[in-house]
């Protein structure tokens, strides 16, 4: 039999014939942790939808299909990724703190049998598939920043290389048993430095690789559909709950705790963007508090688990005044961050993992650790350590790999495809009919 016949063979046999794999420490399934966790894995699953509607409500009506369809082709992408081989390098068996093994490619060894290091009460499985959303919507989340100018083609193919080289090693640092930043005590209690630090400063690299959109700074683009974006911001928010109180990994006293400080951070972020716009402005508008909303749940997201509910209150604060700033700097500067991915997510994950440094409390969460406010000013240089290395490597992976797919392929559509829009010039079709 001829090599390639073998090899094709040996990958059938993995998939269908999963083997038990990198032996499991095991504990009782409890249902309802079970039943929980699928249900935040249910609503983290649909926030990519609403995130496209987010995106897609913001870009002009040309672009709207082509934006729907990145975060959309995204759920599909990721996640046969995270099911081959993303899943066991970010989660498998640890490798020198970098990466984890191909010991659980195909899903070899995630049965149903729990896996104490990651979530005792719930199957194994489980854990997986809830991981598998973060994965999901972290590239989908760059795509804000180069919207309305970048092939479908490159787009596929960076989403697949990046989530391979960035959001896998990142995610096995900081979550991964045996991870070099979890072994240092980084606090990240959702994904404010595994999903929005590495997404929004990869989005600051793409803006300013790809360059601005044609038009730009000269002629007005605004949002073609606002209310789409509200509906969007809506169901990131629902969904967002999922987000932070399902990384308790059960329900609880600890999940309670990250689903309060989750809303109150959103409502406070809401109104402080709102205040400083009206006067800053002079009137407040419902993209901003939409806006403030977004920013408010992204800077909560790694210290949801590990603060006081005035804490998540004074985080929120900060969030709308700090993005807001953030978001009026980028005329300034120049650089076409089409949607604000790197204003809003960049910025908020660099001030939550700041904030968790600062707030944290073990008497939130015992398997935590104590911020500089309650006497422990190491923490505070542990999560800064985290924000430069995770930064320095998200922003220089990202250049890398414009750059190599701009040689290979072409990053931007033609001058003329992007004056006729994405819809048409990359899927042939068009958002509206009348």
């Amino acid at each position: 039999m001829k090599k390639w016949k073998i090899a094709l063979y040996s990958m059938l046999c993995l998939i269908a014939f999963p083997a038990s794999g990198f032996a499991q420490t095991t504990g009782k399934i409890d249902a309802g942790d079970t039943a929980f966790v699928l249900i935040c894995a249910s609503l983290v699953m649909l926030m990519t939808p609403g995130l496209a509607m987010f995106y897609g409500g913001m870009v002009r009506r040309k672009n709207v299909l082509g934006t729907l369809m990145q975060s959309f082709v995204a759920i599909a992408l990721v996640s046969v990724q995270w099911v081959l081989f993303g899943y066991s390098l970010s989660f498998g068996p640890d490798i020198h703190g970098i990466i984890g093994g191909l010991d659980w490619a195909f899903l070899r060894g995630v049965g149903i049998e729990p896996n104490a290091a990651y979530a005792a009460t719930v199957p194994h499985i489980a854990f997986m598939i809830y991981q598998a959303m973060f994965a999901v919507i972290t590239p989908a989340l760059i795509t804000g920043a180069f919207a309305e100018r970048v092939k479908f083609s490159s787009f596929m193919l960076f989403t697949l290389l990046w989530s391979t080289i960035v959001y896998d090693p990142v995610a096995h640092w900081v979550w991964g048993q045996g991870g070099w930043l979890k072994n240092m005590g980084v606090l990240d209690f959702a994904g404010g430095v595994v999903v929005h630090l590495t997404s929004g400063i990869s989005a600051l690299a793409a803006a300013l690789v790809i360059g601005k959109r044609k038009g730009y700074m000269h002629e007005i683009i605004m949002p073609h559909n606002l209310p789409m974006t509200v509906l969007g911001a809506g169901l990131l928010w629902f969904g967002w709950f999922g987000f932070n109180a399902g990384s308790a990994l059960s329900a609880g006293a600890l999940s309670t705790m990250a689903f309060v400080a989750t809303h109150i951070a959103a409502v406070s972020a809401t109104l402080s963007w709102a205040v400083i716009e009206w006067v800053h402005r002079g009137r407040p508008t419902m993209f901003g508090a939409a806006t403030g909303a977004i920013a408010g749940l992204a800077t909560i997201t790694p210290a949801s688990g590990f603060v006081s509910p005035m804490s998540a209150f004074a985080i929120g604060i900060a969030a709308g005044a700090v993005c807001y700033a953030a978001l009026n700097l980028k005329g300034k500067f120049g650089y076409d961050d089409s949607l604000d991915a790197f204003g809003v997510h960049g910025v908020g994950g660099i001030l939550g993992t700041l904030g968790a440094g600062l707030l944290a409390q073990k008497l939130i969460n015992p398997a935590g650790a104590d911020g500089l406010f309650f006497g422990n000013g190491h923490q505070f240089v542990v999560q800064v350590e985290s924000i430069l290395v995770v930064g320095a490597y998200s922003f220089v992976v990202s250049v890398v790999l414009l750059k190599l797919i701009d040689a290979l392929m072409g990053l931007r559509t033609s001058e003329e495809d992007e004056v006729n829009g994405l819809d048409v010039s990359q899927h042939g079709e068009s958002g509206y009919t009348f």
